[in-house]
């Protein structure tokens, strides 16, 4: 009996130790799957058992149970049972986890939006764009292409291929049309980037000042400039590892104010002396953009005015923290149709419809290899000025996403590429064929 006690009390005490150890573990895990959830749900308008066996279905994510009340637009999740979180859905702001003195009744302001265009063909409107045949591409070689990563492996959700301003192929994966809503995750990184070269147009902005962060201001960091924090070359510490805790995870679904989280990050390195990806940096720079604008309204409203709603991405929702910044690191969602606008912007050089959005010369700013960064690496956006697509042109530069969401601008081609997923997929070797089959 008394060895039975004994092993009784070992244990419960391995399994009180195991759980203290993985605590905050349980409650990363149970924050990604909550907001997740809230998100899929009310945003993007799928199902709950659509969500779990497709968005959630990964280890160690799929240990969670979830759960949505349709009346208060809210979704829980639950890890074993011990550790629960939950993410509420505000309408204009999108999806986030709340804390224990959450008050629903407090007055929030969101963005105001303008009209979608129903008129005007895509991609200027939302209206069915003309049929229009070219000659020198082979469609039946670019479907077979696109049709080659939708199976089981790539996960491939969207593909959206745009030549000279033309839908030339598209297809969706089951569950999935024109009209759905997918999470860009780090191809936000790319629309915030694009809100300061409007910022930078409209002299709201000088790039090349030192970043206005108040806390910097008596240390080396005050060196740190916004030039530096765009191309992640500010010599912040920062530890993006998303297989573990870490300081992105720890942001993303522990912090109420994620523009505060590199902020508070040493210098290991001098700026501009190595380069070193950080969802911190980007959250940083958002709250940068709160400041300068004066007011929250003001923040809110300049994404919109000046950049989504102008250029027609009247799909694209941008969720804020619970403080009210937008995640310029990670959270924007829109349909694949729209994340092509942006492409197309940056294919015309910020010109829209004749109407310039922001100085041409922005386009070669944030295609410039940041230095330390292999030529990988502008401004918030990625390159392939190393050649690391072999096949593929070097002047190449890309939206990317985690899980595989790119958007692709191929200058030399006239062509820009959406594809939306949940897995990686031979770019080089997709890519190359893709090109292959518009004939010069």
């Amino acid at each position: 009996m008394k060895i039975f006690k004994r092993v009784l009390l070992l244990t419960s005490v391995t399994i009180m130790t195991m759980i203290i150890i993985n605590y905050p573990k349980l409650n990363i895990i149970s924050g990604y799957s909550a907001k997740n959830t809230c998100s899929s749900v009310f945003l993007a308008n799928r199902s709950l058992a659509f969500t779990d066996a497709t968005d959630n279905n990964f280890s160690p994510i799929n240990i969670a149970s979830d759960q949505t009340d349709l009346r208060e637009q809210s979704a829980t999740a639950s890890t074993l049972g011990l550790l629960t979180r939950k993410a509420i859905y505000r309408e204009g702001l999108g999806s986030v986890l709340i804390t224990k003195d959450f008050d629903p009744l407090k007055t929030i302001l969101v963005p105001k939006r303008m009209a979608p265009n129903d008129t005007v063909a895509y991609p200027y409107g939302n209206a069915p764009q003309v049929d229009t045949v070219f000659n020198n591409v082979d469609y039946e070689m670019l479907d077979q292409k696109i049709s080659s990563i939708f199976n089981d492996v790539n996960k491939t959700r969207a593909v959206v291929a745009i030549y000279k301003n033309q839908i030339i192929a598209e297809k969706y994966a089951e569950g999935f049309d024109k009209d759905s809503k997918i999470l860009g995750w780090s191809m936000t990184k790319s629309v915030l980037s694009t809100v300061f070269g409007i910022m930078q147009h409209l002299g709201k902005i000088n790039v090349m000042d030192k970043a206005p962060v108040a806390a910097w201001q008596n240390d080396d960091r005050k060196e740190i400039t916004i030039h530096n924090l765009l191309q992640m070359n500010s010599g912040l510490e920062w530890d993006e590892n998303y297989e573990e805790i870490s300081d992105v995870t720890k942001m993303l679904f522990l912090e109420e104010d994620m523009t505060k989280t590199q902020i508070q990050k040493p210098l290991v390195s001098l700026p501009n002396s190595a380069w070193n990806y950080s969802s911190g940096t980007s959250n940083l720079l958002s709250g940068i953009l709160r400041e300068q604008l004066g007011s929250q309204q003001a923040y809110l409203d300049f994404w919109y005015h000046e950049l989504i709603d102008k250029i027609g991405m009247s799909s694209m929702i941008i969720e804020t923290d619970l403080t009210g910044h937008y995640v310029g690191s990670s959270y924007a969602w829109a349909t694949p149709r729209d994340w092509g606008k942006l492409g197309l912007l940056y294919l015309h050089r910020g010109n829209w419809n004749g109407l310039q959005l922001f100085n041409p010369r922005w386009t070669d700013y944030i295609t410039e290899p940041a230095p330390n960064s292999n030529g990988s690496y502008g401004a918030h956006f990625w390159l392939n000025a190393n050649g690391k697509f072999k096949d593929l042109p070097r002047n190449m530069f890309y939206a990317d996403g985690y899980q595989g969401q790119f958007v692709f601008v191929i200058p030399d081609k006239q062509l820009v590429l959406v594809r939306m997923g949940l897995d990686k997929f031979d770019i080089n070797d997709f890519l190359k064929d893709i090109i292959k089959s518009i004939h010069d």
